[in-house]
């Protein structure tokens, strides 16, 4: 049996989040969409450095990264990072509130990619991400703050559809 490392931990951690008292059907749908996706690159990324890479729960993680890859190019979700950008220039406090994880994978100007899937903080380099990073995403992401700015009518969800209203002026 595989010893229990520290990002094995911060699945657990991940793990033991709920939504089950937010009504995530209310939520923006962009937005939600970006949110499950940032977690699924979060577990995909600690499956990586948890488990080995052909275990069952890294094959799983696979087979649903693929998919997403034609899921995030549909309807108004092409637009997510450009709205982030677009957030930084024109709403710099709410820029500022958002998760560190998407800041840096979505911000132009920000190294962080997703690269097979996993995380990556600096491209040139084969180091594991430090397991302070997902532990800060982790806590951003599930802030309640954060989660309530993502229904239709709440701050993040009324900067994305007026950042869209621009977009059906150009």
């Amino acid at each position: 049996m595989m010893e229990k490392n520290e990002y094995y931990h911060l699945l657990e951690k991940l793990y033991s989040k709920s939504l089950i008292l937010e009504s995530t059907s209310e939520f923006q749908q962009v937005l939600y969409f970006h949110f499950i996706d940032a977690i699924a690159h979060l577990d995909y990324s600690l499956c990586q450095l948890a488990f080995n890479y052909q275990s069952p729960r890294n094959i799983m993680n696979m087979q649903y990264m693929r998919w997403r890859i034609d899921e995030e190019k549909k309807g108004e979700r092409i637009y997510f990072a450009e709205f982030i950008n677009w957030l930084k220039a024109e709403n710099q406090e709410k820029y500022e509130s958002l998760p560190t994880l998407w800041k840096e994978i979505y911000d132009e100007s920000s190294p962080v990619c997703y690269r097979s899937f996993r995380i990556v903080l600096d491209p040139g380099s084969y180091q594991p991400v430090p397991a302070g990073f997902f532990q800060v995403s982790i806590e951003e992401l599930f802030s309640q703050k954060f989660i309530r700015s993502l229904y239709n009518d709440a701050s993040l969800g009324m900067l994305f559809d007026e950042f869209m209203q621009t977009k059906k002026k150009e």
